[in-house]
């Protein structure tokens, strides 16, 4: 309450101060609820599976999309029991106003001992005490339960499709910041070959410097190359924790929890008609789209089937009666039962099924578009998926001898520097070349292996 009322009087003095108060609070609160420091101990080793495997108990979207799933399937199963009896044990008791004498001609009324007390003033049941036990089964007949448990299978099929699709998107994420933290580090190591070898520069223009071979500005060149390359270290350190941290939300409680990345080999692109079969087998847009096609044909059955009679059968048994009990007074049995059938004919309703049917149809047509669409789109994608799945596989054969060629050429350039040959710009464009060489390198083979991931997302095999 302190704390409230001093809060309350800052308010009044200055707006800003209570909302920091409770932001300073919730971030206190939760990080008193984090561990202090990681836990101690050997990094765990993550595999593109086991980082799949972690993310599908963690992230909310797929979470919901599988809930939506169970729904749909406990939707299903509501249906299929609308087709079968219902049954209800009721009970119940009712009290109505009595009269207050004789009724009519006491000397004329069949039972003389019946007073007007035993009948009901206010006509709302059989007597002044009425007690009801009974039993009921009820079974509605008609063709709209029929075609229910086919729009929930439909949904059903709908919904399992959109939870494989939230998977894929899943592990689509996740490929992604498996490798963007994979080729994070080694741009780490890329960084670092790269800032030792302009120190190594840098001591040897001052070596030459001092032996007056060479001028102070070569010096001045490699110390500017140097420290670029300083930097470009310290932001790519930045960039790889940025890269695990990302990971880290979806694999652990604690994102700032210890672990290694085990890079899968790299394989061969698969054959074309492999992949293709097993887009056809195994896509989830196209199932789903599929699916919503089919329930949009059951919506137009269903609206149509608002033109046809419904059939409603029930068997009560029970009792009945102003005495609760096996006997009445008279010694009669209380149990007995009834049996009712009701159907319905549907005759005038100011168009509205007919509203409804036309409804149904204008989302029929839309789902039968939308169906068409999802297949163009998925040959596009097979083949712009598999087109570049392959360039980036022919191109790293080519990155890797670029990466040998760059350097080759430091090398001589730095032999060729040291005999006084050469200046000092073309030693520091040689390592700029071979710098490029090895990020292009490890953006070749990051683009290779998500391209790879991406078909393999396609036809369902990860």
């Amino acid at each position: 309450m302190s704390i409230l009322r001093a809060s309350w009087s800052l308010c009044r003095k200055c707006k800003l101060l209570v909302p920091l108060l409770y932001l300073s609070t919730f971030v206190s609160t939760g990080l008193a609820q984090q561990p202090a420091s990681p836990t101690p101990g050997s990094p765990s080793a993550i595999s593109l599976v086991d980082a799949i495997a972690r993310a599908r108990s963690s992230e909310p979207a797929f979470a919901a999309a599988a809930a939506q799933a169970k729904i749909a399937k406990l939707d299903q199963s509501i249906a299929k029991s609308a087709l079968l009896p219902s049954a209800v044990y009721n009970n119940q008791f009712l009290y109505t106003q009595g009269g207050a004498g004789i009724v009519g001609n006491p000397a004329k009324a069949k039972d003389p001992q019946q007073s007007s007390a035993s009948l009901p003033r206010f006509i709302a049941g059989n007597g002044v005490h009425e007690y009801l036990s009974q039993a009921s089964v009820t079974e509605n007949i008609g063709p709209q339960q029929f075609n229910a448990v086919s729009k929930a299978s439909a949904s059903l099929s709908i919904a399992t499709a959109e939870l494989e699709i939230a998977r894929r998107g899943l592990v689509a994420t996740v490929v992604g910041l498996f490798y963007a933290s994979t080729t994070a580090s080694n741009r780490i190591i890329v960084a670092q070959r790269a800032a030792t070898e302009a120190a190594s520069l840098t001591t040897l223009t001052q070596q030459r410097e001092t032996a007056r071979e060479v001028a102070h500005a070569d010096v001045v060149k490699a110390q500017l190359q140097q420290q670029q390359r300083d930097r470009d270290l310290a932001d790519s350190r930045l960039e790889a924790d940025r890269a695990r941290l990302d990971l880290a939300v979806l694999l652990f409680p604690d994102p700032r929890t210890p672990y290694t990345l085990v890079v899968p080999d790299t394989s061969s692109v698969p054959a074309r008609a492999d992949v293709e079969a097993a887009l056809i087998r195994n896509n989830p847009e196209l199932a789903s789209s599929l699916a919503s096609s089919h329930l949009a044909n059951l919506n137009v059955t269903s609206a149509r089937l608002g033109y046809l009679p419904d059939l409603s059968l029930n068997y009560s048994y029970g009792i009945d009666a102003s005495q609760f009990g096996l006997y009445n007074v008279l010694g009669d049995h209380n149990l007995g039962y009834s049996a009712s059938a009701m159907l319905n004919i549907p005759l005038w309703d100011w168009f509205a099924t007919h509203d409804r049917v036309r409804q149904s149809e204008i989302n029929r047509d839309t789902a039968r578009v939308a169906l068409t669409n999802t297949q163009r789109k998925l040959i596009a994608t097979l083949d712009e998926d598999y087109a570049e799945a392959v360039a980036a596989h022919d191109q790293l054969d080519s990155l890797n001898l670029s990466v040998t060629t760059a350097a080759e050429s430091l090398r001589l350039m730095r032999l060729s520097y040291t005999a006084g040959e050469t200046p000092i710009l073309e030693v520091v464009d040689a390592e700029n070349s071979l710098t490029a060489a090895e990020l292009a390198r490890e953006d070749g083979i990051v683009r290779y292996q998500t391209a790879l991931a991406n078909l393999q997302l396609l036809t369902g095999t990860i």
